[in-house]
């Protein structure tokens, strides 16, 4: 599939799992992909770095937007987005999940009528306190083509009254990204003795989410879940930025005592030690997508989950609390056997070819121009 490079698509994100879901798809846009990253994580370890490593372009940025409240983030955004596409309309606007940067891309491509192409959609978990879940039901309600990841998310967004002709089943990008940037086995081996841990006998553990890191309590409850934990298995935690500094300033750093601290991690390193884990202990949404790949078995400590397909095999949903220390020994007690099980079971999220479904339909997106404009402009070069 060869695309146009004089018909541009715009790419909006700002955060790196968007980096990560996106980029099998950026590259098969090649010089069509106009990539604009507002700038949501403007931590160099959570953002620039993977891009060297996923191999993308360099993107337009925006300034003015990482760090600040979401109100001012998108609003920011939005302003720098209608002046980039007023002076330069992209044929298409395509925008991923549920962030910030998602719910403004979508704005701007309404407000400038440019199709919208909603990847990851039909996401619900029915929690408004999320704002996650306010931003993707109005990016959904805007979008004009929505790349639903499973036919559970196409139902949900049939029984809201989207038309069933804006709707397709495409799988989700994360099984592509999961199986280009694992690390083949010996260099996992070599990751692992770096760290001094053994194959499925430690556990890695992930801590970001506002829910779990702003109130002190509850912050200390999770980490002291994982202190505990360490005193079974060795307890490996890529530090967030974000958590870090609640920790810092709740003066909680004894709680991280026990367990193996190490900086953010390149997407491939955070795969390997996934792939090697006994258990994932994560707050993340995208942690389940990729453990259905990777075949290990997963707590999720939140109130609640818009990937409910994960949750019949792989995962455990649990309060912050002494739930963690119970699921998590639960599934630890399941051994090799428990994870020659899910080694064997196919991810629910699809087969590998998402990326290439959207670039498909993104080709056969018809711009709407001027009033009487005949047909489709097509992306696709001859």
């Amino acid at each position: 599939m060869t695309f146009s490079a004089d018909r541009k698509v715009a790419v909006v994100l700002g955060t790196r799992p968007e980096l990560v879901k996106l980029a099998e798809l950026i590259r098969l846009l090649g010089p069509a992909a106009r990539v604009v990253h507002t700038g949501q994580h403007y931590d160099d370890a959570l953002s620039g770095a993977f891009l060297d490593e996923l191999g993308l372009p360099e993107p337009e940025y925006l300034t003015g937007v990482g760090g600040r409240p979401r109100a001012v983030q998108v609003g920011s955004a939005l302003a720098a987005l209608d002046g980039l596409f007023a002076a330069d309309p992209p044929l298409a606007v395509v925008v991923q999940g549920d962030t910030n940067a998602a719910l403004s891309g979508a704005l701007v491509a309404n407000a400038r009528s440019i199709p919208l192409i909603h990847v990851e959609a039909g996401l619900r978990s029915h929690d408004r306190s999320m704002p996650e879940e306010h931003n993707r039901v109005v990016i959904d309600r805007l979008a004009d083509v929505l790349c639903a990841a499973t036919p559970e998310n196409r139902a949900l967004l049939l029984a809201e009254g989207v038309a069933d002709e804006r709707i397709e089943v495409t799988g989700n990008t994360v099984v592509e990204a999961v199986r280009d940037h694992l690390p083949p086995a010996r260099e996992r081996a070599r990751l692992l003795g770096g760290l001094g841990l053994t194959a499925d006998a430690y556990v890695l553990a992930t801590v970001h989410r506002p829910e779990n890191t702003d109130d002190p309590a509850v912050l200390a409850a999770v980490l002291g879940e994982l202190a505990a934990l360490s005193r079974t298995l060795p307890v490996v935690l890529p530090l967030h930025p974000r958590t870090r500094t609640r920790i810092d300033a709740a003066g909680l750093r004894p709680l991280l005592d026990g367990l193996t601290v190490i900086d953010p991690t390149s997407y491939g390193t955070f795969l390997a030690l996934a792939r090697e884990a006994a258990l994932l202990v994560s707050d993340s949404g995208g942690v389940p997508e990729e453990a259905t790949v990777l075949g290990r078995p997963l707590v999720v400590v939140r109130r609640s989950t818009e990937r409910p397909e994960a949750f019949a095999d792989f995962a455990e949903l649990v309060a912050p609390g002494p739930g963690i220390g119970e699921a998590a020994h639960r599934r630890l007690a399941e051994g090799p056997d428990g994870l020659r099980r899910l080694a064997a079971l196919p991810s629910p999220y699809g087969d590998g070819s998402a990326s290439r479904r959207i670039a498909e339909l993104i080709a056969g997106v018809v711009p709407r121009g001027a009033a009487g404009a005949a047909g489709p402009a097509p992306l696709l070069a001859a």
